[in-house]
């Protein structure tokens, strides 16, 4: 196995990419290998810095970055020894099982489309990120962030993808899927969710729950909650918020701790034919360490062949 990890993306690259993988290492069996792409010259200095023996990873050199604020597309085009592009063409020839990066996540979506594609049959791929629950555990929300326009037929897309990753990776047997709405009654909702409802009610690919509100995200009426990107991204980013204020007022709880992204690695790009993880731009080392494990669950689980088999 050959997960592939982008050193220099993020904003604390490359240091916390290379102690993320430190922490990793012990983790990981003697066939999981790591591979680290980027400038073999600041690499090699943090683990000696760190007294970690080299030999331990495997390395592709690149002397290019995409930067944080680079437009996507044309930073792929104009910059192919960068280390997210490298990593792609690598993923794409079979060289790597996996590929993950804190870097620009607009670069990863459009490096993940452009060279490993999406899957036959899947309309958009779509971003997830997980929910802590008050009972404990965890729940998926599709998308955050990747489509910020949606039609219902890819909702319901969504909806597959989601179930998959929850039963396959999470371990959540038949998962509750549910859509977000402004309501719980059937005929709630704007145009796109009331499109979408009656194409989820009717459908035998995933086990759907009807409509979740707001307030639902954290409880356990869904364990998958499929929104539009715009929708996904807000309700994302204002969960994000919750940690940090507990940290600013001086809060202690174990349920807000939870909400803390360090825990849970990144973002997995589901509907591509590779795994491929976007992670926090301001990726701590636990945050890598965490990307990389949830980068070999993927690939363990056979997660994309299973994507693939039920989309044919």
């Amino acid at each position: 196995m050959k997960i592939g990890l982008d050193i220099m993306g993020g904003d604390y690259a490359p240091k916390a990419n290379v102690l993320g993988a430190i922490a990793a290492h012990p983790l990981l069996s003697p066939d999981e290998h790591l591979v680290l792409i980027g400038d073999t010259q600041q690499i090699k200095p943090l683990l000696s810095e760190n007294g970690f023996n080299p030999d331990h990873f495997e390395y592709v050199h690149t002397e290019e970055v995409i930067g944080m604020g680079e437009h996507p597309t044309k930073a792929i085009v104009q910059k192919p020894n960068s280390s997210i592009s490298v990593g792609f063409n690598l993923l794409k020839e079979g060289k790597l099982d996996s590929f993950a990066s804190a870097g620009n996540s607009g670069a990863m979506l459009v490096g993940a489309v452009f060279s490993v594609k999406t899957i036959p049959g899947i309309i958009r791929p779509c971003l997830s990120t997980f929910l802590p629950k008050l009972s404990g555990g965890v729940g998926l929300m599709v998308d955050v962030g990747a489509n910020a326009d949606c039609k219902p037929d890819t909702l319901l897309q969504f909806g597959v993808l989601g179930s998959l990753y929850a039963e396959n990776v999470m371990g959540i047997k038949a998962p509750k899927v549910a859509l977000m709405n402004i309501g719980e009654e059937d005929e709630k909702g704007n145009m796109l969710s009331l499109a979408t409802f009656p194409l989820m009610k009717d459908t035998k690919l995933f086990n759907f729950v009807g409509n979740v509100e707001g307030r639902d995200l954290f409880n356990d009426k869904a364990d998958v909650i499929v929104c539009d990107g715009f929708t996904g991204n807000v309700m994302l980013k204002l969960a994000e918020s919750f940690y940090v204020l507990t940290l600013k007022r001086g809060l202690k709880d174990e349920f807000f701790d939870r909400f803390n992204y360090e825990n849970y690695g990144g973002s997995p790009v589901l509907g591509v034919n590779a795994p491929v993880i976007i992670g926090h731009g301001i990726s701590s080392p636990t945050a890598v360490k965490n990307m990389i494990l949830q980068s070999r669950d993927m690939i363990t689980t056979g997660l994309v062949g299973k994507i693939q088999a039920a989309f044919k």
